[in-house]
């Protein structure tokens, strides 16, 4: 037996129509007014609703709507309003049969049935233009993935389609979800490599300050600092715009509070009186890019994001050594004191994060060439740190901490495009 729900504003139209329904078999699980449709199909779920409508306007037409998208069903509507654009209205927000001007009791059970076939054949149309709209996604997923890889590793498409589908196979997945997978990983490398970014460039923006202060090589201090500035709110404008706002905000706004407190006395002329109180928000910014670092990471679900976000590191400790070598030799008391023990500190975590990219399983012919250049930089680094003491000393220590930032630069995009971390 078919069971309906009976809606009505009418107390004698919902009265004769529940003892006319009941009289061919169908089951009335009670009559309500409008304020309670939605509620009441969830609650006793009907096989069909029945609205006797005094006037199809638009609010009976916004509740149709509602219930065709939160628990759909076949609708009949019966009416004495013979208004063509009412007809339309309710038509268009989900009844599937509509009868004006009265009934016969005999042709009530057809009604149903009509009702409940134009409902399958529209969910059957809607399932079908589903699974349409789902390919059509799918392949621009594809599309997407592929694209991520020929850039990446510029294999060609039809290589790229078959790695995505080797992997598909591998983990017992649709090349859709694998590639909504690749798509992600490529994006949090990404995101967290530009984050990483800000940490280094906290340190380096304070290391050529000093190296201005110092008078070395000031005109390219100069122009590195006013590109480190540009870096630093390009890098900002690009995560503030695709990271989440709700998931992220906090954190980018507290790294964008702390640059603009770093960046006001930026445009002042370099002073040594100015370096400690510099040095102090450089190293506020560094916590606060740390955080969304690290957010980040842990947010990517991926094991190998820890290698992109290590890497990255290091570009920001290479910069570190070099500014605590630098204010070591030139604050007094116990702020030159801290840099100089800071410095000891910086020396021990690069070499054992150098160690740890060493020896990660993760790599390439090219990544190992780039470790091992990595290496001789770090060697000449050191050996510029010991000297920075002269004019001569300070120019080889920032020459050798350019040269193995820009390798590890190309060091993290190289883990940040790894086929390892893309498909992993």
């Amino acid at each position: 037996m078919k069971s309906i729900l009976v809606v009505s504003d009418d107390g004698a139209a919902a009265t004769e129509l529940t003892a006319d329904f009941g009289s061919v078999g169908i089951h009335v699980l009670g009559a309500i007014d409008r304020r309670n449709v939605v509620r009441q199909v969830v609650r006793d779920a009907p096989d069909l609703l029945v609205w006797w409508m005094t006037e199809p306007n638009g609010e009976a037409a916004e509740i149709l709507a509602t219930l065709a998208r939160t628990a759909p069903l076949p609708v009949v509507v019966f009416t004495q309003d013979p208004d063509a654009e009412g007809m339309a209205r309710v038509v268009d927000a989900g009844a599937h049969a509509y009868v004006v001007n009265g009934y016969g009791v005999e042709r009530l059970r057809p009604l149903l049935h009509l009702a409940q076939a134009r409902f399958g054949r529209e969910q059957r149309l809607r399932e079908a233009l589903d699974d349409v709209t789902h390919r059509f996604e799918e392949r621009k997923l594809v599309d997407r993935a592929k694209g991520i890889l020929m850039r990446a590793t510029q294999m060609s498409e039809e290589d790229a389609f078959r790695l995505l589908r080797t992997v598909s196979m591998r983990d017992n997945q649709r090349v859709g979800q694998v590639s909504r997978q690749l798509i992600d990983a490529a994006r949090y490398a990404e995101t967290v490599n530009r984050a990483g970014q800000l940490r280094m460039l906290s340190q380096r923006i304070v290391k050529l300050y000093a190296l201005l202060c110092t008078q070395t090589e000031p005109a390219s201090a100069q122009a590195l600092l006013t590109q480190s500035v540009e870096r630093v709110e390009r890098q900002l404008d690009t995560l503030a715009r695709d990271l989440s706002k709700a998931t992220f905000g906090d954190l980018i706004d507290a790294v964008q509070a702390v640059w603009a407190e770093l960046r006001q006395p930026l445009a002042l002329p370099a002073e040594l009186a100015r370096l400690s109180a510099l040095d102090a928000a450089a190293e506020r910014l560094l916590g606060s890019a740390e955080r969304l670092t690290s957010a980040l990471e842990v947010a990517g679900q991926l094991q190998t994001l820890h290698l992109v976000n290590m890497c990255g590191r290091q570009r920001m400790l290479s910069q570190r050594l070099t500014k605590q070598v630098l204010l070591g030799g030139l604050l007094d008391g116990a702020a030159g004191d801290a840099a100089r023990d800071g410095a000891a500190g910086t020396v021990g975590e690069f070499e054992q994060a150098l160690s740890y990219l060493n020896g990660a399983p993760l790599g390439s012919p090219d990544i190992r060439q780039l470790l091992e250049a990595a290496d001789r930089s770090w060697h000449e680094l050191r050996q510029g740190s010991r000297r920075a003491e002269t004019p001569t000393g300070r120019r080889a220590l920032a020459a050798a901490s350019e040269s193995l930032l820009d390798v590890f630069e190309r060091l993290t995009e190289r883990y940040e495009r790894s086929l390892q971390v893309l498909t992993r």
